[in-house]
């Protein structure tokens, strides 16, 4: 496990199956056999080195007769699965009251797909294991509860055109992103706006960028780049992402051109 707290979360689930499995008279083994799994995975899972699957809970749960008391864990140890990054970044973006981002690679993150996502991931080098892409795009996906949370926050967003054109996937998963941007867009509490490739004057060739304006007042920016994820709480840098971010919306189509914009890309498409 790449931090404590989540070999904590799992240590303690895995203590809690051997209870449950010792306290049903079963071997480790039988146990394996009684819900689909080997030895050595019940073993490992025991003992917090390896990630049990929902499937593993839930089985585990009704062989053992314990009652939803393990399969209640589905959710804590699903967030345990993810990288330290991404739960911090999905916390603070959970405190968020106002979120800004601008994408210029690729299609930002809590815009994206699931096929979209799968196929960012699966083109990475060194390759990802398919467990691994498993779990990455899980836990991006899980960032989108964003949208649904009450008080909502009001989030925008300015993606580069070429973002919009670049075919990641193919043209299926395209089409599909470009329908979900759409939805996103039509949303009260966001806004999508889109940078044109003929804009002379662009405030954004430093890289993409995130905002967050947290409850307390606080504001913290977020950079991602390669393999790097930083965030920025200097008061000093982050007054300057936020004027950047302030140019660049100024420099993009408007939120209705936008939208028309988007739509215009997903007729090219067909």
């Amino acid at each position: 496990m790449e931090d404590e707290e989540a070999a904590a979360v799992l240590r303690a689930v895995g203590r809690q199956i051997k209870m449950w499995r010792e306290a049903a008279g079963k071997k480790q083994g039988e146990l394996g056999a009684a819900i689909g799994y080997g030895e050595e995975m019940v073993s490992s899972v025991e003992r917090g080195r390896r990630i049990p699957k929902p499937d593993f809970l839930e089985k585990a749960d009704e062989v053992l007769g314990a009652g939803g008391m393990l399969s209640a864990m589905k959710e804590d140890v699903e967030r345990a699965r993810y990288p330290k990054k991404v739960r911090d970044l999905a916390k603070l973006e959970g405190e968020a009251v106002d979120l800004g981002a601008y994408a210029s690679h690729h299609i930002h993150g809590l815009l994206q797909t699931p096929e979209y996502t799968r196929e960012l991931y699966a083109m990475r080098r060194p390759a990802y294991a398919e467990d691994e892409i498993d779990r990455l795009v899980a836990a991006r996906m899980a960032r989108k509860s964003v949208f649904k949370r009450t008080p909502r926050p009001q989030i925008t967003f300015v993606q580069e055109e070429v973002t919009l054109r670049r075919p990641i996937g193919g043209k299926m998963v395209l089409r599909k992103q470009l329908e979900h941007l759409l939805e996103i867009g039509r949303l009260r509490q966001a806004v999508i706006q889109v940078m044109p490739t003929d804009r002379e004057d662009h405030a954004g060739m430093g890289g993409s960028l995130q905002l967050l304006k947290l409850q307390d007042g606080k504001t913290l920016g977020h950079l991602e780049v390669q393999f790097l994820s930083r965030l920025i709480s200097d008061p000093r840098e982050v007054q300057t992402l936020e004027m950047n971010y302030g140019m660049i919306r100024a420099q993009a189509l408007a939120p209705r051109d936008s939208l028309a914009f988007i739509e215009k890309v997903l007729g090219e498409e067909t």
